[in-house]
């Protein structure tokens, strides 16, 4: 597993559906070694600092694996690096293989996945359409964000080396399918919820949920 490409991106004013709004989800690609910080990469800032950025979606990473199929769902699109919005481009894993809580070394830093990406309404503001999100949603490419442990310095062509494997084993793609599909798996809402990385907005939602389930 490697680094394919690294983007930072500072907000901006575009206009969407009539109305100016203020988005961090442009990024763009950056030469050489990168310092990660505890709350974003240098160079890097998020609009919205109640919904988006903060120390468990310091990073948002995105599998190269992915942009194959967006160029043949979204065609006539230029799709560059960087084009979800993701800070790591990444390649030789995806949400299928990365389980919440497994911690990885990007160059010298050290990160560990808390949570996939669920996108708002930025992203159809980016792609100035709205199906994106539902789309990009029922896909399952949500791609996962990282929360620092170790600050340090990551370029392109660095390796991704799993640190640790977190030993609830519930992958990305679990947690997607948990929330896209509404599966009532009492034993995989467990796993999750006593995940410690996992955010506590996922936490706090499955809890709910199952809760609800042993009512029934």
């Amino acid at each position: 597993m490697h680094i394919i490409s690294i983007q930072v991106g500072k907000p901006r004013r575009i206009q969407w559906n009539g109305e100016e709004i203020t988005t961090g989800i442009f990024k763009q690609p950056v030469a050489g070694h990168v310092p990660v910080r505890k709350l974003n990469l240098e160079g890097d800032a998020q609009a919205d600092l109640r919904v988006h950025g903060g120390a468990k979606k310091a990073v948002y990473a995105y599998p190269s694996e992915h942009y194959p199929f967006w160029r043949d769902e979204l065609p006539g699109i230029n799709l560059p690096w960087g084009a979800f919005g993701e800070n790591f481009t990444t390649a030789g894993r995806d949400e299928d293989s990365v389980h919440i809580g497994d911690i990885f070394r990007f160059g010298s830093a050290v990160l560990r996945v808390t949570q996939p990406r669920f996108p708002c309404y930025k992203l159809g503001a980016k792609f100035q359409r709205d199906d994106i999100i539902s789309r990009f949603l029922h896909s399952g490419r949500s791609g996962f964000y990282l929360e620092v442990l170790e600050e340090g310095e990551a370029g392109a062509g660095d390796a991704i080396v799993l640190v640790e494997a977190d030993p609830h084993r519930v992958r990305v793609a679990d947690i997607v399918s948990l929330e896209t599909s509404r599966k009532n798996d009492a034993a995989l809402l467990r796993r999750a919820i006593a995940i410690p990385a996992l955010a506590d907005g996922w936490k706090n939602k499955f809890t709910e949920r199952l809760a609800k389930l042993t009512r029934e």
